[in-house]
């Protein structure tokens, strides 16, 4: 999605502490949502952004609500949020993810099966709808990322044990979406993030899986601008944030 918003906003895409190729906190620093928003928030301000309109997935779209509790938001759009998981639920996410990533590290596929699109379909369907789009090399990319990123088990016991703050003290425009087809995050609870925040808008993007902007980038791009630009509260260029 990157180059379809910069030709309509100053974009500052973050890859967070422990995810694609940044470095990974300290060991003093816990990796919560709190603490990635925390790094977020200085990228921000070393970017001069005050407040900007934030779009962020899964835990990106947990710290993108967290950052527009701080006041740092113009309007939110948060991709399959995490954080409101009932308990089987956490645990059905703990294992699919714990499950992807066991395969990623100790059965990569070979390069071969990455490159025939129905093979690639089947290595990437749980966070994919549309798999066989999906470019080859971003794919293994991703894959090997996704291996080796010392985000994932520093997160993990924050991510499934703990809860966003201040859901219903939120007065920014807030859009959720959520794929029909997500196995990761069920689209079911997005209701509960609707029903938290004031005003929040919630649409089912149909068939489409976890990670909707990698199965329609141009889609998810035209629906982040629509909505910023729509529901934007000052005046002046408006910027975006967007986060893993």
């Amino acid at each position: 999605m990157l180059p379809l918003l910069e030709e309509r906003f100053d974009v500052l895409a973050v890859d967070m502490p422990g995810f694609g190729r940044s470095d990974p906190f300290p060991p003093s620093v816990d990796s919560t949502p709190e603490a990635l928003a925390d790094a977020v928030e200085d990228e921000m301000g070393r970017a001069g952004f005050d407040r900007a309109h934030l779009a962020g997935n899964s835990l990106g779209g947990w710290v993108s609500l967290e950052l527009a509790r701080r006041g740092r938001a113009e309007t939110v759009t948060a991709i399959s949020p995490a954080g409101l998981q009932h308990a089987r639920e956490k645990e059905w996410g703990l294992a699919v993810l714990s499950a992807l990533r066991w395969v990623s590290r100790n059965a990569p596929a070979p390069e071969a099966l990455w490159r025939n699109p129905v093979a690639r379909t089947l290595f990437v369907s749980t966070c994919y709808a549309r798999g066989w789009k999906k470019d080859p090399d971003e794919a293994m990319e991703e894959s090997e990322l996704f291996a080796n990123c010392a985000g994932f088990e520093a997160t993990r016991p924050f991510l499934f044990d703990r809860q966003p703050h201040g859901l219903t003290t939120l007065d920014v425009p807030v859009l959720l979406l959520w794929g029909t087809l997500d196995f990761v995050l069920l689209p079911r609870q997005g209701r509960r993030f609707e029903r938290l925040i004031p005003g929040a808008e919630l649409r089912y993007v149909r068939g489409m899986g976890h990670t909707p902007m990698s199965d329609a980038p141009e889609e998810l791009a035209d629906a982040i601008a629509g909505f910023a630009l729509e529901r934007a509260r000052s005046g002046g260029e408006p910027v975006a944030v967007g986060g893993p």
